[in-house]
């Protein structure tokens, strides 16, 4: 069965972006950026919401829009392109993208499908998809990405929740960056 993977930026009271949207906080230095390479290159399957997947059209182009981006950017570039992308919507239509496909079905239903059909690992990205997997029972392992930053409001990493989620701490890193690096596994 494969393992689903929950993994953000995260600011020290919990949110993944502040008021507005705001993620300018967010920005990975260059060994922030080359861990999350070998995280991308570990990861069989990404399934995205309608914003995660918007925001990161940018990688299709990377290369010719930003030659002078530093080397973990434009490593990452091929590997997101490489990697094949689910896309939960209800208002797009079709999707583009390198290895992207618009998902049509229920997503907690597909995605236990896609989890007990291989092995490997599944990552979310999205606070509302996520909150929906999370929600059903659907994530194994919880990766934040701790900033030293108290936002104040935004949009949390965790919904609101009717019972608790007993999870087991399974590494940490902290970078130089000052950002720490929490996995917890599902119990």
């Amino acid at each position: 069965m494969a393992t689903l993977v929950y993994s953000m930026g995260v600011s020290l009271d919990g949110f993944i972006a502040g008021p507005g949207g705001d993620i300018s906080w967010t920005m990975p230095s260059e060994e922030l950026h080359l861990f999350h390479n070998r995280l991308a290159e570990a990861t069989d399957l990404h399934l995205c919401g309608r914003r995660l997947y918007e925001t990161m059209l940018v990688w299709e182009t990377w290369e010719e829009e930003m030659p002078e981006a530093g080397a973990a950017e434009l490593e990452f570039a091929p590997l997101w392109r490489a990697m094949p992308k689910l896309v939960f919507s209800k208002t797009l239509t079709s999707v583009e993208g390198s290895n992207t496909q618009l998902a049509t079905g229920d997503v907690a239903e597909t995605v236990r499908e896609l989890k007990a059909k291989d092995d490997g690992q599944i990552a979310v990205g999205g606070a509302t998809l996520a909150a929906e997997l999370i929600r059903a029972g659907l994530v194994d392992e919880y990766r934040l990405f701790v900033y030293p930053v108290v936002l104040g409001a935004g949009t949390p990493f965790f919904p609101p929740l009717e019972e608790p989620i007993d999870l087991e701490l399974v590494e940490t890193r902290d970078f130089g960056s000052r950002v720490t690096h929490l996995r917890y596994r599902a119990k």
